[in-house]
């Protein structure tokens, strides 16, 4: 398994916006973007998991679509959390 209990509860406490925010799109990239760094790795040493593969694109589209969301609706906190999680260069 990519997350253990603990390193997402600290993914969600650290990308949070409100107390109670387990949802909101900035801790959902960050979760993904947790799982895609680990698929990553994964597919450094197991280089013909295909099935794993196709998860890891879709992933990557989920991921692609809440930070066009997320910039549609407040740039300011799309800089943020790319910055953040240094997704884009």
């Amino acid at each position: 398994m990519a997350l253990t209990r603990e390193s997402k509860s600290n993914v969600i406490e650290s990308y949070r916006v409100h107390t109670a925010d387990t949802g909101s799109p900035e801790v959902q990239v960050a979760l993904l973007t947790e799982r895609i760094s680990y698929l990553t790795e994964h597919f450094r040493t197991h280089r013909k998991d295909h099935a794993s593969r196709r998860g890891l694109l879709t992933m990557v589209s989920k991921r692609k679509r809440l930070l066009e969301y997320l910039k549609r609706h407040n740039a300011e906190r799309y800089k943020q959390v790319i910055e953040r999680l240094g997704i884009r260069k």
